[in-house]
């Protein structure tokens, strides 16, 4: 479904920004780091400080309302250099498994911060991408 140029957009960037809908129908949106294989594109939650007494807006609207939607964009002062690629689909909350494992693993080869994390207990949410929109130079 990504052409070529797609995924080495979305392999080249770092921040993707995940957007669920709330209850009420209200957006949220926030940084998450990623990684794609195949046709999902994978985000863990991680040990930064969070909230505890309740799981996370995020995992809260996904229950709801499972369709989602990440953005990953380059911003510049030459805006002939302006790009970004959105995915679009329905997202599944993976508490363990071989694909959670996996999608950690991916997750912890791309970012170093992770590699210290104690990851394994925590949910990854996985998109499974449905729709993908680009705009502007990939390259």
């Amino acid at each position: 479904m990504l052409t070529e140029p797609q995924r080495r957009f979305l392999e080249a960037g770092r921040v993707g920004h995940l957007a669920t809908i709330g209850p009420g129908e209200v957006p949220h949106v926030v940084p998450v780091c990623y990684a794609v294989h195949d046709a999902s594109l994978f985000i863990s939650i991680d040990e930064k400080p969070k909230r505890v007494d309740r799981p996370l807006q995020r995992l809260r609207n996904i229950a709801l309302h499972s369709q989602v939607a990440v953005t990953v964009d380059r911003w510049d002062e030459d805006w002939t250099r302006l790009a970004w690629v959105m995915l679009r689909g329905p997202a599944e909350i993976l508490s363990d498994g071989i694909e959670h494992d996996a999608a950690q693993e991916r997750l912890r080869a791309r970012y170093p911060q992770y590699r210290t994390m104690d990851l394994a207990p925590l949910p990854v949410i996985a998109l499974r991408i449905a729709r993908v929109t680009g705009w502007g130079d990939l390259g």
